[in-house]
């Protein structure tokens, strides 16, 4: 009885130590489990954002990111004209030539005028719209006495703007009625189209060359520039006696009579008109009396 009883014994301690080591291992799965839910419900799970901060923010990014915009540089033509009085024309061309090739520019028309009283040398300059400045102060400060000077600028930017906005669209319409054209089925459709291409064309044509106009009046400055020289009286001319003056004042009036009475003789034609009106006059005349 004692020996049966001993191992009955054993067995249930054997139970129940396994039941209470399964229970240890439960409770401490339980407590990993609640420290975990512990952690997590103890982390602060921001709420969702409200409308009006979402717009704030967007309005904050917005500002932030600056946008890429295309823009055009303003655009300014800058012309002058300037009036100098100089001692001697070739000596004053000359300096002109080296200031010239110092600030890069060149004579795109040059007019000389001989008279009785001075001499003009009349020159169109252009000169690169950066130099343009320099340029006139260096005609104003070595070349002579300026007479006058007259220095403007045009403001173009809005109007080049305008041209290159429509001629991207008139390109791309050209594009869509190229694309048309592949696909029209008659001919009246055809020849509607192919002119429509025609006109797009040349209005391209006219605005890409006011463009390119635009670009060189802005970065090529135009400069008129008068070299004037007044003629001094010689000694010779200046001592000259009244006889010789009373001749040549003679000389002058027959001149002027023969260019008088040259000018009625190519007016003959007409003199052979008053002898009929005479006629026609005096006939009327008698034919009134009776």
């Amino acid at each position: 009885m004692r020996t049966l009883f001993l191992p009955l014994f054993f067995l249930v301690f054997m139970n129940c130590s396994k039941s209470n080591a399964d229970k240890q291992a439960v409770n401490a799965d339980l407590m990993e489990v609640i420290s975990e839910d512990k952690i997590v419900s103890d982390v602060a799970i921001p709420p969702p954002p409200a409308p009006a901060e979402i717009s704030k923010a967007s309005a904050v990014t917005s500002t932030s990111i600056p946008k890429k915009t295309d823009t055009i540089s303003r655009k300014v033509i800058k012309n002058g004209d300037m009036r100098i009085q100089v001692g001697d024309i070739k000596k004053a061309q000359s300096q002109i030539n080296d200031i010239l090739k110092k600030n890069n520019a060149y004579i795109q028309k040059e007019q000389f005028q001989n008279t009785d009283t001075d001499d003009h040398l009349n020159l169109t300059i252009r000169v690169p719209h950066k130099s343009f400045d320099e340029l006139v102060n260096s005609f104003s400060n070595g070349v002579g006495s300026v007479l006058s000077k007259n220095i403007s600028s045009n403001d173009v930017t809005e109007e080049y703007t305008d041209i290159t906005i429509k001629l991207a669209n008139k390109k791309i319409y050209l594009e869509k009625y190229r694309d048309m054209l592949k696909s029209a089925a008659t001919t009246k459709d055809m020849l509607e189209i192919q002119e429509n291409i025609r006109e797009l064309e040349d209005e391209i044509d006219v605005a890409e060359g006011r463009l390119r106009f635009i670009d060189d009046r802005v970065n090529y400055s135009t400069l008129e520039v008068i070299l004037y020289k007044e003629k001094v009286r010689s000694s010779a001319t200046s001592n000259i006696g009244f006889g010789s003056r009373f001749v040549d004042s003679l000389a002058e009036g027959w001149n002027s009579f023969v260019n008088f009475f040259l000018g009625i003789i190519s007016f003959w034609p007409f003199l052979l008109l008053i002898p009929i009106v005479i006629f026609l006059w005096k006939k009327w005349k008698s034919g009134k009396t009776k």
